[in-house]
């Protein structure tokens, strides 16, 4: 592969080769996940509701494998960049081992708080057995989860996207198949009930670690996992962290939002639970796309910051913003046109379906919106400046959505909690232009026409 494609094709190509593949991964992922609630959703509405307070931790577990992977992803891209391999084969080796420590740590903690976690949000014995069930499983697979978010990383930082969207899709697709199979007892498997739901992801997660193995054995693949690397190197630790917490932090800050507002609307009925989980699963069918886009501007804003290409980069996060903005005004006219439709696919409680039909319309004013903050947040991570994308992580989902969530309930009852959402993506979008305009502008008065590699 040429090392340097990123820096001297043309943008739109190389923006929409190296995105196309992430956007159809991430749309065969949201696919899994749409499934998945469907399938658990035909065993009874109390194990969607358990499905639904485990989200929160299991989306913690999620964000700190995929948040510490953009650092590793960000600090890769860079000294490719910069022409420095030795620098990136030891970034990808240390953050290899972080990642396994990581792993065993969530294993453990989740395994052992959930218990206490889902006697938070409610007293339903049936509820809290089948979160137990569910979760002690998908805690497990940990281990499989984190590594293969490390190859996940590398393979995106060196620009080989078709590996990463060739192993997501079959471990989706895998998922999508076994789900059924292993929840109602089809064919040769015993009927596992939502224990069997949590299987196939695990499953599905192992293919996809198992095919990014074969992958990286390939003498094709340009950076490597070292042990003669393995001993400290603070300045690309630091670097690694330094990436990786915040954006770990914006990937948690959901799921703290979703505990939140659970613990809100839980006062007025069970069903706002539901739709709140129902909402973040058909969520995930339009940010996963938009942020396919984003991952793969990561890497090439990234490798061309290294190189020194300024302009280059400010072009790259424009047309990000064209690209996710489009995705989302499709998603705002799907959720005003069919809102009683995709709440239908996972209950049929009229009281939740009238519910989430006035919680998708309210909701998806924001949409559009927010393609700032999301384009931003990740295009600042990509740039190594994970402190100013948290920021613009903290007032998305907890500086202005918690308040204005807790007042709206108070003055309007839990239907107007949903409010809150395009109201804090307003006030969020105006910050987050603000804060990376305003980084832009520092660089440029703090460097010469080439970035310094000094900073990595």
């Amino acid at each position: 592969m040429n090392d340097t494609f990123m820096k001297e094709k043309p943008i739109l190509p190389l923006l929409t080769s190296m995105a196309l593949p992430m956007v159809v991964s991430m749309l065969v992922n949201s696919l899994y996940n749409i499934v998945d609630s469907l399938f658990v959703a035909q065993i009874n509405e109390k194990a969607m509701t358990a499905l639904s307070l485990v989200y929160p931790l299991q989306n913690l577990m999620n964000a700190i494998a995929i948040g510490f992977g953009i650092g590793i992803n960000a600090v890769i891209a860079f000294h490719l960049g910069a022409g420095n391999r030795e620098k990136a084969d030891i970034a990808a080796t240390h953050g290899f081992i972080f990642a396994l420590i990581h792993s065993v740590i969530m294993m453990t903690a989740g395994i052992l708080l959930m218990p206490v976690f889902l006697r938070m949000f409610t007293g339903d014995a049936e509820v809290i057995e089948m979160g137990m069930q569910y979760s002690v499983i998908v805690f497990l697979f940990a281990p499989t989860i984190m590594i293969e978010l490390v190859f996940e990383k590398l393979f995106q930082a060196t620009g080989n996207m078709k590996v990463t969207m060739l192993s997501l899709m079959c471990g989706s697709i895998a998922n999508i198949i076994l789900d059924p199979l292993m929840i109602f007892g089809i064919g040769p498997f015993p009927e596992m009930g939502i224990r069997g739901a949590a299987l196939a992801t695990g499953l599905g997660q192992l293919l996809t670690w198992v095919i990014y193995i074969v992958a990286y054995l390939s003498p094709k693949q340009t950076v490597h996992f070292q042990w003669k690397y393995c001993h400290p190197d603070s300045a690309i630790d630091r670097k690694l962290y330094g990436v990786g917490i915040p954006a770990i932090f914006n990937l948690a800050l959901p799921s703290l939002l979703i505990s939140l507002l659970n613990g809100l609307l839980a006062v007025y009925s069970q069903s706002y639970v539901v739709v709140l989980g129902i909402y973040y699963k058909l969520q995930t069918f339009l940010y996963l796309p938009a942020n396919g886009i984003i991952q793969g501007m990561r890497p090439v804003i990234g490798y061309n910051y290294g190189a020194g290409e300024r302009e280059r980069v400010k072009k790259i996060y424009r047309l990000t913003l064209y690209m996710t903005g489009s995705i989302m005004i499709l998603g705002t006219i799907l959720c005003l046109l069919a809102s009683g439709q995709l709440i239908g696919f996972f209950t049929t409680n009229n009281e939740t379906i009238r519910i989430g039909q006035t919680a998708l319309r309210v909701i998806s004013m924001g949409f559009v919106i927010s393609a700032v903050s999301v384009t931003t947040s990740g295009a600042l991570e990509g740039l190594g400046k994970g402190k100013e994308s948290f920021q613009i992580s903290l007032f998305r989902y907890l500086i202005t959505i918690v308040p204005a969530a807790w007042i709206l309930c108070r003055i309007g009852g839990a239907e107007w909690v949903w409010h809150a959402f395009w109201i804090s993506e307003t006030i969020t979008a105006l910050i987050a232009w603000r804060i990376y305009h305003k980084s832009v502008k520092m660089n440029a008065d703090k460097h010469s026409p080439r970035f310094k590699c000094a900073e990595y």
